[in-house]
């Protein structure tokens, strides 16, 4: 009878196990094969995620010694290198096979999904002075914008510029469009809003450049076209383009390229026209209220899952919307081929966890706007498709995910986007300019140049002289090798540093998430019901048992 009654204790100590196991778990699956050690991996593309994705790799590796190589070789070479197998992992501002496109680019035989990694806008970084000080709030409108990138607007103070610049006496300097030289997703974006946007002039450019139209109009293209003796500059990677136009010998130059970069090399950035009438530069709540107007492909199902068509936020009306804003992919794996492992498939998975949570923590600090929850909880689906991901870090809850854009009252909506500041009135079109600089040169204050005018937002005319040239020039002497020097010298030198250097975070050594911890409480609970149950099911039998508190038997 003791025997039987062991028995069933021993039955209904596991059983509450078992009932704790899957209440925290849900359904009992098959488990799935995990990598056993972190390998190292590598990876290639974007130029203009670079800074992020830099960033979060020192951080990973002076936290969890994850050792991952990132080449900075352009979106084209990105997506080559995952294809042909010389790269674990491809980054790219574009998925393979984009329609309408100059160049041809299928995708690749080994088995993939896109995953998105960080939000931006493509900024419009200048290098511009008036009588010798720098202008730190210079606006263009989206036509003005692709006329400079066309060729069509030649000098600063042709009159379609100056409508948009109503409190600056525009010099006749010459405008130097510096555009890439390599295979660039900025390229791509830039071509795409052309396309739809400025159709006329895209076209008309492509009759320039000898570029062949695709369904009926000048193509989008990774390789930016130009025309010979034209006056544009042409330079590989963004630090490429942004380190030109940050030299002293560049006045005159402006380039598209990431935020960030005209963040660190302290620069400042065009205020671009949106379609609600108001100039707005890139920061990460504009970028966060134009994507809100952006398509997602939600079929599950699909390989181009997650892509995104951008048509609705090019012309969102919310006036706090940055019209050029978009983000980038992560080309994941998802077989054992081309040399990748579950080893370094385990390494993928748990970065892709940090940044897709952790790592958007510092995307507005390094120029960049977070990724929406929605997007979140899409790219989480991508990351469980890697071999050798460990399920108990890629299916964190969303609730645990220390993102900025989520709001506890809409777990759909972004909290970013909801607490965006509205621009000021002068930033409108038609009135006097805002005085106060942007981007990286936000602390310098560009004085109205034309008799009795006063922007808001910063100082009067005369008042920002001294001082936006020291800081000027202070900006220049650092950034330049040879202050002294003119022409391709320079700028080879600028070109061949790193503008940009970000600075490790101080980052928790496990951030394990709700769900393991709800594991571990849970295992802890059926243990202690393993313990519990018995005496308290021994007291309802006839007889009175005890339990030896180690060896689990009937007392005698």
């Amino acid at each position: 009878m003791i025997r039987r009654l062991s028995r069933a204790r021993a039955v209904a100590a596991s059983l509450g196990l078992v009932l704790i196991v899957l209440g925290v778990f849900g359904t009992l699956t098959p488990a799935q094969a995990v990598g056993s050690i972190h390998a190292n991996i590598v990876g290639s593309g974007s130029t203009w995620s670079a800074n992020a994705l830099q960033q979060w790799i020192r951080n990973v590796f002076n936290n969890y010694q994850w050792k991952i190589t990132y080449s900075e070789s352009g979106s084209t070479q990105g997506r080559n290198d995952f294809a042909n197998g010389t790269a674990d992992f491809g980054v790219s501002e574009i998925p393979y096979g984009i329609a309408n496109s100059n160049e041809a680019d299928s995708p690749p035989t080994r088995g993939f999904r896109y995953m998105p990694i960080v939000a931006g806008g493509t900024a419009f970084m200048y290098n511009l002075q008036i009588a010798g000080k720098r202008v730190t709030n210079l606006r263009l409108s989206g036509e003005n914008i692709a006329k400079i990138f066309t060729g069509v607007i030649t000098t600063w103070n042709d009159p379609a510029i100056v409508v948009d610049n109503p409190s600056l006496s525009l010099p006749a300097t010459p405008i130097v469009p510096v555009v890439r030289s390599d295979g660039s997703g900025t390229s791509a974006q830039f071509s795409t809003w052309m396309r739809q946007e400025q159709t006329g002039l895209w076209d008309a450019y492509c009759g320039k450049v000898g570029r062949p139209f695709v369904n009926g109009h000048c193509g989008i293209t990774s390789n930016y076209p130009t025309v010979p003796g034209s006056g544009f500059v042409s330079k590989a990677g963004a630090n490429g383009v942004a380190g030109y136009v940050a030299q002293a010998a560049a006045v005159g130059s402006i380039t598209f390229v990431e935020y960030s970069y005209a963040l660190n090399s302290k620069f400042p950035v065009v205020k671009m026209l949106n379609d609600a009438g108001f100039y707005t530069e890139p920061t990460a709540s504009n970028v966060a209220v134009a994507l809100l107007q952006a398509r997602i492909n939600e079929d599950s199902t699909s390989q181009n899952f997650l892509t995104q068509d951008l048509t609705n936020v090019y012309t969102n009306v919310d006036a706090r919307s940055y019209p050029l804003s978009s983000y980038s992919y992560i080309i994941l794996p998802t077989k054992e081929e081309s040399n990748f492992t579950q080893d370094k498939g385990l390494t993928l998975a748990d970065f892709g966890s940090y940044f897709l949570c952790e790592g958007q923590q510092q995307a507005e600090a390094l120029g960049y706007s977070p990724l929406p929850v929605n997007l979140v909880l899409g790219a989480q689906q991508q990351i469980t498709q890697v071999p050798g991901g460990d399920p108990a870090k890629t299916n964190f809850a969303i609730a645990s995910c220390n993102n900025p854009t989520l709001d506890p009252n809409d777990p759909r909506g972004n909290a970013l986007a909801t607490r965006a500041p509205m621009p000021q009135d002068c930033d409108r079109f038609g009135v006097p300019q805002c005085l106060t600089g942007t981007g990286g040169a936000r602390e310098i204050s560009t004085a109205a140049s034309k008799t009795g005018e006063s922007g808001a937002g910063g100082a009067s005319s005369g008042s920002a002289g001294a001082g936006a040239s020291d800081s000027a020039g202070a900006v220049d002497a650092a950034a330049i090798a040879d202050p002294g020097a003119t022409g391709e010298a320079v700028v080879d030198s600028v070109a061949a540093s790193t503008v940009l250097a970000g600075t490790p975070q101080d980052l928790a050594v496990s951030h394990p998430g709700v769900l393991p911890a709800i594991a571990v409480t849970g295992a802890g609970m059926g243990l202690l019901l393993a313990a519990v149950l018995p005496p308290l099911l021994g007291r309802r039998s006839r007889t009175a048992l005890l339990v030896h508190p180690t060896r689990g038997s009937p007392a005698r």
